[in-house]
């Protein structure tokens, strides 16, 4: 389980970023902004993992293989960003730290972004990449051992989106999920959308308005694959959500977590005291940073075939 009380560095880290406004405090929303910075570059701190470039029809995206990873096991990671930015070349660092951790594969995919492709367009591509991961990895047309599927944000609730998409349409499931921060009630209805508002170093709920508005067009926000809170989770595979004490939408993975474990899914909520918003992408990792990605190594080495 996280630690009872955040690090001296986590605490520092903390304060640091409340140094400057959290995203959309002003009340603006600049979209070009926020893909130019979340569609930056941020490579391995380890000159030994490989970045290898990744393509399936239109999809593309990149590999990220450590030294000693197991091409096998894969994991599916969904980058985020609010469906209307980021890129998979912004997790790289990531990916590299989990792939090394986990001893696995992790592909980065480049999903579709609203408003130029809006839902349901990155969840159609998650389910493509994800089936495309099965047959071939990094090294080519290999089956895998055990596959999973990851990501944060917008990225953690496409996650679940992706789950329970496989699941309907009577496609093969991964051994497991995991969300980081999940954003995944576009109602934003959540309890923490007020009481975390002062608190939250990274967004203010007066941005979310706008991702939402972006992603969804018309579509209804009760839509169990745009909000996963509201979903029938019966059948979905093990899953692994954390979350920061200090995030806005806190509450969206306590209430996933909730359905999910009242639907018989073997869940586990992790809130990380002091934490905010997809802690364990900031680099260099913070000591939380570090367990966290342990923790979600271990869900992989506990749930992987050991056919």
């Amino acid at each position: 389980m996280p630690r009872d009380a955040v690090s001296t560095e986590g605490h520092a880290y903390f304060l640091q970023l409340h140094s400057t406004p959290a995203f959309g405090a002003s009340g603006s929303f600049d979209l070009d902004e926020l893909r130019q910075g979340m569609g930056s570059r941020r490579e391995p701190t380890d000159p030994s993992v490989r970045c290898i470039p990744w393509q399936h029809d239109d999809l593309s995206g990149e590999w990220v293989v450590a030294a000693d990873a197991d091409t096998t096991i894969r994991v599916l990671y969904l980058h985020g960003g609010g469906f209307v930015s980021g890129c998979g070349g912004y997790y790289l660092a990531m990916a590299a730290h989990l792939s090394a951790a986990a001893h696995c594969a992790v592909l980065l995919l480049d999903y579709r972004l609203a408003p130029e492709h809006p839902f349901p367009a990155a969840i159609e591509d998650s389910v493509r990449s994800f089936e495309s991961m099965v047959t071939a990895g990094p090294n080519g047309s290999t089956q895998a051992e055990s596959c999973f599927i990851a990501g944060d944000s917008a990225g953690g609730g496409l996650t679940l989106s992706t789950l329970l998409a496989l699941r309907d349409r009577l496609r093969p499931l991964p051994q497991g999920g995991i969300a980081l921060s999940a954003f995944a009630d576009l109602t934003l209805t959540g309890e923490s959308l007020r009481s975390q508002e002062s608190s939250d170093p990274i967004m203010s709920p007066r941005c979310l308005p706008q991702f939402v508005g972006h992603y969804l067009g018309d579509a209804d926000p009760k839509n169990p694959y745009a909000s996963p809170i509201y979903a029938d989770y019966t059948g979905i595979p093990p899953l692994l959500l954390q979350v920061g004490e200090h995030e806005i939408i806190r509450t969206d993975s306590v209430l996933a977590a909730a359905k999910a474990r009242s639907c018989g899914v073997d869940t586990t909520l992790e809130i990380w005291p002091g934490m905010f918003h997809v802690f364990p992408s900031h680099e260099p990792l913070l000591p939380e940073g570090e367990q966290a990605i342990e923790h979600m190594a271990a869900f992989i080495r506990r749930h992987k075939s050991t056919a």
